[in-house]
């Protein structure tokens, strides 16, 4: 199937299942994909929350190429424009994007395509897509659909709150009969209201996926020689390309500093170098050439880089929704990634004061709820993978055996008698009040505060007197992972229960739970590694020299060429005829036509001298 047939308007007949396999190499769609495909492509606005690597993309990219007319894909980052525009012209669409860096002659030749119908996807800011005359001219186009990325950036309960996001509710009454689907990898409960009272949905298609990104592993180390531990951790990766985040531009210079004089290819990327610089850094990350960017948070959102192996974090950060997107960069094709946190109390102590520092308000409070919330994640005493699906409201019971906590697990008791003191004191103050405020009735504490609102006179008043501060909150925190108790956002974080601790409130159960540790968090994991697919190494090797160089001759990422997930297929498979090649994931008719020879001569070659 080729470019000139997407560069028209689509064909009746042309289905989901065909432009999934014969554009975009795929088989089968993943779980998700195809109820919302149907939906958009009936007429239905969506919301699609699904995690970093999930294949959103595709949730719009194939109902643009099936209905007729154009598609309008609304994204924050010009970088994350091009990239995918990239990958699409790479699968022989029709695509282009519209930003600040183009000449007028290249903006009047998109402007032009569009008039004539020869696009099937424009993307563009929310800014442009908002202005006067491009409306105008969008009033005399045929629109098949309004996508809108990073959706949690409209809503003042996400993590990401762009003002410039806040008025993409228009379109829906300047095309109440298109349909807009918002995608987001992070969006809570309150943030998905958000997003559909914001963007004026109605009645909306919401898939909320799994949050399970299981060939991540999650590890959490003490930091205490942070550059060493940051130089053998490295080592220890064999020349595979990851990132790594620091909380200010001094430390990205130190570490990619320190990173070069042990000889490993680092580049520091923060929005104090210039726009040239930046966009150096980012291409030669996406083609391989160099193996680690250290990087401040200006750094990411435009990756689609499948083949990141890791990510680490030097310094923690402000929520998990962050930590989620970033950790999230790693491992997109799938196979094992790490995710690895330096954690020094101090640290958290430090992102507290800078949030004093900001004026009061509702943004303040918003950003208070996360950081504690990451705060919990550090100092969890159970599953990490379970802390991050319970956050998202994707309440897991069983530890996942890949993060460090349950490969280096705490001590455990019956803390039934514990958490049954806890959720009755949080339903005695009317689950009116935050952990603090809760623990001091807990321990019997004499404020003015506790005596006004007379919860001096509870049944539940001193009953964990003979406990800590920091332990009853280490409990609280561990019956809000469980999903025994939540925390509403929207009242200032109090403490509410749900309906999981009724069988404990009942006495129908025990509980177990970890012995706080009352001095860090940390703890360093065991270092057995995931098992992964059972193909040739070498012809692996063999396959990327290949595809680097065909990506360098084009001037393209290799991943655009194909992924790594597709070359271990290759290499796996051992495909020598043209049929074999299209029953690797990831070649489509397009990728077959450009790319299989060579390949296909190189798995021949191979297979011949070591057959």
């Amino acid at each position: 199937m080729t470019e000139t047939l997407f560069a028209q308007q689509a064909e009746p007949s042309i289905t989901p299942e065909v432009v999934l396999e014969e554009v975009f190499g795929y088989k089968t769609f993943r779980d998700g994909q195809k109820e919302v495909i149907d939906s958009v492509v009936s007429g239905q606005d969506c919301i699609v929350i699904m995690p970093t690597g999930g294949g959103k993309s595709l949730c719009y990219q194939i109902p643009a190429l099936v209905c007729k007319g154009l598609t309008i894909v609304i994204s924050p980052l010009i970088s994350l424009m091009k990239d995918q525009v990239d990958q699409l012209k790479a699968n022989g669409v029709s695509a282009e994007c519209i930003n600040s860096t183009m000449t007028r002659e290249e903006l009047s030749s998109v402007y032009s395509r569009m008039q004539m119908g020869q696009l099937k996807l424009v993307y563009l800011s929310p800014e442009r897509v908002l202005m006067r005359d491009f409306v105008e001219r969008l009033e005399t186009l045929s629109l098949s659909m309004i996508a809108v990325d990073e959706a949690h950036c409209i809503s003042q309960w996400g993590h990401d709150f762009r003002p410039e996001y806040a008025s993409l509710g228009q379109l829906k009454q300047q095309f109440p009969h298109v349909p807009i689907m918002a995608l987001t990898a992070t969006a809570d409960e309150a943030t998905r209201n958000d997003i559909t009272q914001r963007l004026q949905l109605r009645e909306p298609h919401v898939y909320l996926g799994s949050f399970d990104r299981p060939n991540i592993r999650y590890t959490l180390l003490e930091k205490h020689k942070p550059i060493s531990q940051i130089i053998r951790f490295v080592t220890g990766q064999k020349n595979q390309c990851g990132i790594i985040y620091c909380g200010s531009r001094k430390k990205v210079e130190m570490v990619t500093e320190k990173l070069c004089n042990n000889h490993i290819r680092a580049a520091s990327y923060h929005a104090g170098l210039d726009t040239d610089e930046r966009a150096y850094v980012q291409e030669a990350f996406q083609r391989d050439d160099i193996q680690i960017v250290v990087a401040t948070v200006a750094f990411g959102m435009g990756i689609n880089k499948p083949n990141v192996r890791f990510v680490v974090h030097f310094d923690i950060p402000r929520n998990i929704e962050s930590y989620y997107q970033e950790t999230g960069r790693a491992g997109r094709d799938g196979l094992p990634a790490e995710a690895m946190m330096l954690y020094d109390p101090a640290d958290m102590g430090w992102l507290r004061r800078m949030l004093d520092e900001k004026d009061e308000g509702p943004q303040k409070q918003v950003e208070s709820h996360k950081l504690n919330a990451m705060s919990a994640f550090a100092e969890a005493q159970i599953c990490r993978r379970q802390v991050l699906l319970n956050y998202f409201g994707q309440y897991s019971d069983k530890p996942c055996g890949n993060c460090d906590i349950c490969l280096d697990p705490p001590k455990h008791f019956d803390a039934t008698d514990q958490a049954r003191k806890a959720i009755s004191c949080v339903y005695r103050v009317n689950q009116s009040f935050g952990i603090g405020y809760v623990v001091e009735v807990l321990r019997g504490m004499q404020t003015s505060r506790i005596r006004e609102h007379g919860h001096d006179k509870l049944s539940t008043y001193g009953l964990g007197r003979e406990n800590s501060h920091d332990y009853w909150v280490s409990i609280f925190r561990q019956l809000i992972h469980k999903g025994m108790l939540t925390q509403n956002i929207t009242r200032n974080s109090t403490l509410q229960l749900t309906e999981e601790a009724r069988p404990l409130l009942r006495g129908n159960m025990i509980l177990e739970l970890a012995v706080p540790r009352l001095d860090t968090a940390a703890r360093t994991a065991k270092s057995d590694k995931l098992t992964s697919k059972n193909y040739d190494k070498k012809l692996f090797a063999k396959l990327r020299k290949l595809r680097k160089s065909i990506a360098d001759e084009d001037g393209l990422p290799p991943y655009v060429v194909f992924s790594d997930a597709t070359l271990i297929d290759m290499a796996e498979i051992l495909p020598t005829s043209y049929g074999e090649m299209l029953a690797v994931s990831g070649v489509g008719q397009r990728k077959l036509e450009k790319y299989a020879d060579p390949f296909l001569d190189l798995i021949q070659e191979h297979v011949s001298y070591h057959g």
